[in-house]
């Protein structure tokens, strides 16, 4: 089975250092969200297990293949359209001209574009569509580890739930490892199999929380009391900086 290993890991820039003695272990077919306030060094952790940034200090090692990242940003390629963008990654790994305009037409669909949103130039669709559009080209290769840096954050409810139940599909289909990016304790909770919280000062591990249940018992009832319980948990609080803030305030918010 596939495993990214990281152990000890340090990043520093210049004299800052901005992440410290970070270990993880992400396994074929799991979902880990990485959870903290801004500054805690989750988007330069990402960009590590990319091979974006080299680490200062670290031992890492990862069985994986083929990796894919989803940003924040859509990032599609203005002068292609829909379909184009879908199958570059295709393009990339030499698959035919007539196979990846397929795959990535059908993969579309997937996503709810039709023909012709497929023939559209970015600058013509909604920010929802290119979301599509974004998830859809690095889902095209196939990949055994995909990389989420907060790609749903800008998404209204509806397109969530859309892409959520897309992602979730991706990894019973094909055993997709994932790590996730994210702000929202929901978003983790209704995602992951295991979320790890982040405090910053150096970026740093503060709590592991494990999710057993199962993903078709995970009514968005069971999220939200879920979600409630977590932040009752001082390490989540802290991550979070509401410790901080109920100490400098004299009392619960």
């Amino acid at each position: 089975m596939s495993v990214l290993q990281i152990r000890d890991l340090h990043h520093r820039y210049g004299a800052t250092e901005v992440l410290a003695g970070i270990d993880l272990d992400l396994h074929a077919g799991e979902v880990l969200a990485l959870l903290g306030p801004s500054g805690c060094g989750k988007s330069t952790l990402l960009h590590i297990v990319a091979g974006l940034l080299i680490p200062s200090e670290a031992s890492l090692h990862s069985s994986f293949n083929r990796l894919s990242c989803v940003f924040q940003e859509p990032r599609l390629m203005p002068w292609k359209t829909a379909l184009d963008n879908i199958a570059l990654g295709l393009k990339a790994q030499r698959v035919a001209r007539v196979e990846r305009r397929t795959r990535a037409a059908e993969l579309g669909a997937r996503m709810g574009l039709d023909s012709e949103d497929l023939d559209k130039y970015p600058h013509e669709l909604s920010g929802g569509m290119q979301s599509r559009v974004s998830l859809a080209r690095a889902l095209a290769t196939r990949p055994d580890l995909l990389l989420l840096d907060e790609p749903f954050s800008a998404l209204d409810v509806g397109l969530k739930a859309e892409l959520y139940a897309l992602l979730i599909d991706q990894v019973r289909r094909f055993g997709t490892a994932v790590l996730m990016i994210t702000h929202d304790l929901m978003e983790a909770v209704r995602l992951a199999d295991r979320i790890l919280m982040m405090a910053p000062e150096p970026g740093r591990l503060v709590h592991e929380v494990s999710l057993d249940t199962v993903q078709e018992a995970r009514s968005s009832t069971w999220v939200y009391q879920s979600s409630a319980a977590l932040m009752q948990e001082e390490a989540v609080r802290i991550g979070f900086g509401l410790a901080q803030a109920e100490d400098a305030g004299g009392g619960a918010p």
